[in-house]
């Protein structure tokens, strides 16, 4: 099981092409002339701009990047119309997310993150869990998430042992709770 980059933003599986995928944050100005600091979730960071522009997620807004540098937590960047610090700090925290459609198709084994997200959740013995509702990446490896109704939220390790099957075209993972 192999997975590239993206982090989610819901949708369903039907409109998947259309889904909008998280690809960064604005974190912050950088210096006085309207630059900001950029948190990529790509690998490597500048790979943000093979997906321009990016947008909002209620896509109001849309933002050609242009990379300027690094520092030591991210990037800095230039954003076309962005030329004071305030316009720049008004950006904090501001996600960036780009079209699932401009991302490269997958092949064999390998998924994005964001087509886990709605899928259906079962036990290796059929048992039906829940969906996954989120994939996070906290440095120790990937863990999804599966909202259970009328139970807390499980926390699945994302390896071949806890996670032995991922069945996109049926839209469901199979997991192994004997495993975690």
């Amino acid at each position: 099981m192999n997975q590239r980059d993206g982090f989610p933003d819901g949708g369903s599986r039907q409109d998947r092409e259309d889904q909008l995928v998280c690809v960064a944050r604005i974190a912050g100005a950088f210096g006085v002339r309207g630059a900001v600091r950029i948190a990529s979730y790509c690998h490597p960071p500048e790979a943000l701009t093979d997906y321009l522009p990016l947008l909002t997620r209620d896509r109001d807004r849309r933002f050609e990047i242009r990379v300027t540098g690094r520092t030591k937590s991210g990037l800095t960047a230039r954003l076309a119309g962005v030329v004071t610090r305030q316009q720049a700090e008004e950006l904090r925290g501001v996600r960036l997310y780009a079209e699932r459609s401009r991302f490269p198709e997958t092949s064999g084994d390998e998924f994005y993150c964001a087509d886990l997200i709605g899928l259906a959740v079962e036990d290796v013995d059929g048992t039906r869990l829940g969906r996954v509702t989120a994939v996070f990446n906290h440095g120790a490896g990937d863990i999804i998430e599966v909202d259970i109704p009328g139970r807390d939220r499980l926390l699945v390790p994302l390896n071949r042992g806890s996670v032995p099957e991922i069945r996109l075209e049926e839209g469901l993972v199979v997991i192994d709770q004997g495993q975690f």
